[in-house]
């Protein structure tokens, strides 16, 4: 892939994303010192909320980096395979309409909305959460992610679901994932 297309690529996922996590309404509520709580009700393992530091998840992941330069994932989402682009600049999970579908994850185009502008103008997408989202053991549910119906060749793994992870190193062509 040229390089002018892996900028474009780049920075149209990064505007999309960093506009969708500051657009999107989450599930929850502050307690009044700005940390953030969950919503009464939402579906949560009982042992991620015994210990907010994630460690309720385990094993580690090593990801190489590929003759393009980028480090991709084989993840599954609601139980179903879907190959990503990991993008640790983006904010949220970006799946494409077609990843979307095949892990049974719906939308109605009057859900389709604007969700960031890109290099070819502006990104419609539809807000989501979804069930489950696991490399290796590596397990987080209820994550938030962004379907975009069209226009995304690859699905982005972001940052809803990096930041849970108890370390993301990157040394060489080696990426290690961890829980701790």
């Amino acid at each position: 892939m040229p390089k002018s297309v892996i900028g474009r690529f780049a920075l149209f996922a990064a505007l999309v994303l960093a506009f969708a996590y500051i657009a999107v309404p989450r599930e929850g509520n502050s307690d009044g010192d700005g940390e953030w709580q969950p919503r009464p009700g939402a579906q949560r393992l009982a042992s991620a909320q015994s210990n907010q530091n994630g460690a309720w998840f385990g094993g580690d992941h090593t990801l190489s980096r590929q003759s393009d330069g980028h480090f991709y994932a084989s993840t599954s989402v609601n139980g179903m395979p879907v190959q990503m682009l990991v993008d640790t600049g983006a904010s949220v999970i970006a799946l494409t309409g077609a990843d979307a579908q095949a892990a049974g994850i719906y939308w109605d185009e009057s859900e389709v909305r604007p969700v960031g502008r890109g290099a070819s103008g502006t990104v419609y997408g539809v807000p989501k959460r979804l069930d489950e989202v696991a490399i290796g053991d590596l397990s987080q549910r209820n994550v938030e992610a962004i379907i975009v119906p069209r226009g995304l060749d690859i699905s982005l793994l972001g940052q809803s679901y990096l930041s849970r992870l108890g370390r993301v190193d990157i040394s060489g062509n080696t990426m290690e994932l961890s829980a701790n």
